[in-house]
């Protein structure tokens, strides 16, 4: 254990408590909304600390390598889903979403005896977007301010596309032995 791994825990733990919080009163009782985005905002920040401390100080494990992106999608995916659940955000971009990072963590498995894909800056620019359009949309604006959510929201799944299809062609130029395996987005 290390600070890195609590850090990851946390973030695990958070989840059902964001949950908690966004259903809380109807799911749309102003209050709950922002501690609902409180959270999820803590929770999305841990994960960007986490993984430089990780990697700064030399805190990479095993259990962290797997917990990481388990973590992550747990968060995100229990943002999508439950504000789907509300009616704030079509259901079809949680399904989009939640079906490229399963879809990417089976290519990953598939092709793992043969090569890694790690995540590049697509996907992380991908991550970023999307945590930001949730954290904007959890929170009870109005007018410009949903908008802008919904906005950013389009952009995520834009790039959660394009990040995709960049997996499916590098888990095929690992599996069928093309140079330039290892470079992902």
């Amino acid at each position: 254990m290390n600070i890195a791994n609590i850090l990851t825990i946390l973030r695990i733990l958070i989840v059902p408590i964001f949950l908690a919080a966004l259903f809380a009163a109807d799911g749309h009782n102003a209050h709950w909304r922002w501690g609902a985005a409180a959270l999820f905002g803590v929770a999305a920040i841990t994960d960007r600390i986490d993984g430089q401390l990780a990697r700064k100080y030399g805190l990479v494990t095993d259990f962290g390598k797997l917990a990481d992106p388990i973590a992550d999608k747990a968060l995100i995916g229990a943002a999508l889903i439950g504000l789907s659940m509300l009616g704030d955000l079509p259901w079809w971009m949680t399904i989009v979403i939640v079906a490229r990072e399963l879809g990417v963590t089976l290519l990953r498995l598939a092709v793992v005896r043969r090569g890694v894909i790690p995540a590049g800056r697509g996907g992380k620019l991908k991550t970023l977007v999307q945590s930001v359009a949730i954290a904007v949309i959890l929170l009870p604006l109005s007018g410009g301010f949903a908008s802008a959510g919904m906005a950013l929201m389009y952009v995520a799944v834009v790039l959660t596309v394009v990040t995709g299809l960049d997996y499916v062609v590098q888990a095929a130029r690992l599996w069928f032995g093309s140079p330039g395996g290892s470079r992902a987005v």
